[in-house]
């Protein structure tokens, strides 16, 4: 690996540290008016590479949006068709391929044209609730930052589009299969942040499987002044917030704070000495499992796996 590349690793990863990301553009046609070709993206953690588009093999009974399978050096992948999924009309074809990689799996999605990346700080991203049509949007990222008419880019869930296109039997709650209770202490909740509305949906339908009472927010910004909020709110009560709240539980991507600030957060106030944090997240793979041991979080567990997500919690819990 040359000295160059390595810097480029470096420096991504200490984007971590500073509540900022990378972010890859892309354009995937015109939309359903035919008048605008707008900007899309996806964090760049979770692209393995870019490749122009190869030969695909189509399958037999594929799904609606899948165009086929390709083989990239030796490894067998499943290819999405991101503008049908979207709505789009590519102008020039489906050009370019993403090989992505998040929640333990391997997945492309082909495009007409990537743009650039640019760097970015979550605080330039709003979630994207209530704008976004059939939740396969989590946020809207502003390039320019917090000025008028700035280029605005809709950031994708792929892991919702994923679960829609070929979703996987390990991915449902399973309430009989999922194991016993967890066992809060009495009066405390867990608090959960995730700004993907299908992700939030799953987390609660698990986290009811497992009997533990939750409060659930939408991003790293709100659930650090929710956590603030409940230690007022316990001081007035004669209380400590480790009685109001018996673990964390949060996703990395959100809009305005990342789950890296929001840990770091945590684990550096005295006042919140002793709860637990618990990492549930896409971004998979030795590097991100180190960057989550870096800012001290207790555990880390890759989406979308309610079993394994009920063990991690219940060991947690037992320390």
């Amino acid at each position: 690996m040359t000295s160059d590349a390595q810097r480029e690793i470096d420096e991504r990863t200490n984007l971590t540290s500073s509540n900022k990301f990378e972010l890859l553009l892309f354009r995937l046609g015109k939309d359903a008016h035919g008048d605008k070709a707008e900007l899309f993206g996806i964090n760049v953690f979770k692209v393995r590479e870019i490749v122009e588009m190869p030969k695909i093999t189509a399958i037999i009974g594929a799904a609606r949006g899948v165009l086929g399978v390709v083989n990239l050096r030796g490894q067998v992948i499943q290819v999405i068709d991101l503008p049908y999924i979207v709505g789009c009309q590519p102008q020039t074809g489906l050009n370019i391929m993403l090989v992505t990689e998040f929640a333990r799996h391997t997945l492309a999605f082909a495009v007409e044209a990537v743009e650039e990346i640019v760097r970015l700080d979550w605080t330039q991203v709003l979630a994207a609730d209530g704008n976004a049509a059939s939740g396969m949007v989590t946020s809207i990222a502003r390039l320019d930052g917090d000025v008028d008419n700035t280029r605005l880019v809709q950031v994708l869930d792929v892991e919702a589009i994923q679960r829609r296109v070929s979703p996987t039997p390990e991915q449902e709650v399973d309430p009989h299969s999922i194991g016993p209770e967890l066992g809060l202490p009495p009066g405390t909740v867990v608090l959960a942040a995730d700004d993907s509305p299908m992700a939030r949906t799953l987390m609660e339908k698990s986290l009811e499987a497992m009997g533990a009472p939750y409060i659930m927010t939408r991003s790293g910004k709100e659930a650090w002044e929710r956590l603030q909020e409940i230690e007022k709110e316990a001081q007035k009560a004669g209380q400590t917030v480790q009685d109001k709240v018996a673990l964390v539980l949060t996703d990395l991507e959100m809009p305005e704070m990342d789950g890296f600030t929001l840990t770091r957060n945590i684990k550096q106030d005295g006042r919140f000495k002793g709860i637990p944090v618990v990492i549930h997240s896409s971004l998979s793979g030795t590097t991100n499992e180190d960057h989550v041991r870096s800012v001290g979080a207790d555990a880390y567990v890759a989406k979308f796996a309610p079993k394994e997500l009920a063990e991690t919690l219940r060991t947690v819990m037992s320390r």
